[in-house]
């Protein structure tokens, strides 16, 4: 998705060129050399000059010529995020985009949507983007802690950023969300609710973030003296039908859960629907935690108790560690881990 989008053929319907370096320098009376550095903002020009011909080519509509650019610099100007469009909601890409585009909106960078699906191997879009030299930078999800596509990439000297941390002792740019705090919260806060037959719906068991939130879930039921109900058989990658029926029966189990830690929203609206199944009450019977990325939980049952994840400054702080390492900074350097609010009951 790219703000910055030129339709082919604008310029022959409206009959009139693409402006140019040329165009700007007779539109300001400054020489070519000189527009082209204002437009960089340059040290060397002095501040009311770059500001001026920033302003005509803005107002003119002037953008660099991305082949031109590339010929020059060696540089696309593409920053690429890859996602696996089959397990990721529309809501964590829209905010994910929204937040990218939010930063590199004032800088030269475009961005471009590369998508796989569960037929591909995961390394073949990020191979792709490496060999063909189409961005200058990567952003990658559902991060494993042995990640092929992050060794590939540090290997072939790429900058890139994952959402979600690798576990392979090798330094690369990331930003996470805590999910061990996230399990043992959503633990703490069931047990202070009297709950003390817990479940855990899951991340997909390849990712770094089911180890942490597998983790944190354990290391919060031995501190509160709580015990786990085994729920092996759900993760949130699965389909809302599947969750829904084995919810449903293991509510009707003589041992079932009085509470779950759900580590995705769609997920939650599955677990309620099993629950409710069974003849239960979510509130009463059970109560449920759950991660969201926006606010539309409380909306389908006030019931719930929530944590935000905010996907918007993951996109923000992915971009930043991206153009960042395009930048010379150290990479290590631009790492960054959300912690996660408190768990919120609905207010009303």
């Amino acid at each position: 998705m790219d703000r910055r989008v030129t339709k082919k053929g604008d310029d022959d319907a409206s009959g009139k060129e693409r402006p140019t370096l040329k165009t700007l320098a007779f539109m300001t009376g400054l020489g070519v050399t000189t527009v082209s550095r204002a437009l960089k903002d340059a040290p060397e020009i002095g501040a009311e000059t770059r500001r001026r011909v920033q302003l005509v080519a803005k107002q003119i509509g002037y953008r660099p010529n991305r082949a031109g650019v590339r010929l020059r610099t060696g540089k696309t100007n593409v920053i690429s995020l890859v996602l696996n469009t089959e397990h990721e909601l529309m809501s964590f890409v829209s905010d994910i985009i929204y937040g990218v585009t939010e930063v590199i909106a004032d800088t030269p960078y475009h961005l471009i949507v590369t998508p796989y699906s569960r037929s591909q191997d995961p390394l073949d879009p990020v191979r792709y983007l490496v060999e063909t030299g189409s961005a200058d930078g990567v952003i990658i999800s559902r991060t494993q802690p042995n990640d092929p596509r992050a060794r590939y990439m540090l290997e072939h000297g790429i900058p890139f950023a994952t959402h979600g941390r690798t576990d392979m002792g090798l330094v690369h740019p990331y930003h996470d969300f805590d999910n061990y705090a996230f399990a043992g919260e959503a633990v703490r806060y069931l047990a202070g609710r009297g709950r003390n037959r817990l479940a855990l719906v899951t991340p997909p068991v390849g990712l770094t973030y089911y180890g942490h939130t597998v983790n944190g879930f354990a290391d919060a039921l031995s501190e509160v003296g709580a015990s786990e109900v085994p729920f092996n058989t759900v993760s949130i990658d699965q389909s809302i039908e599947q969750i829904r029926t084995r919810t449903a029966q293991l509510m009707r189990r003589k041992d079932r859960p009085d509470g779950f830690v759900s580590s995705a929203a769609a997920a939650t609206l599955a677990i309620v629907a099993g629950i409710e199944d069974a003849g239960l009450q979510l509130g009463r019977d059970v109560d449920v935690v759950s991660k969201q990325s926006s606010e539309l939980l409380h909306l389908f049952r006030r019931e719930l108790l929530v944590v935000n994840e905010n996907f918007r400054l993951a996109g923000s702080e992915l971009a930043r560690a991206v153009l960042g390492w395009i930048g010379g900074k150290d990479p290590g350097s631009l790492q960054s881990l959300s912690t996660p609010s408190e768990v919120l009951p609905y207010r009303g």
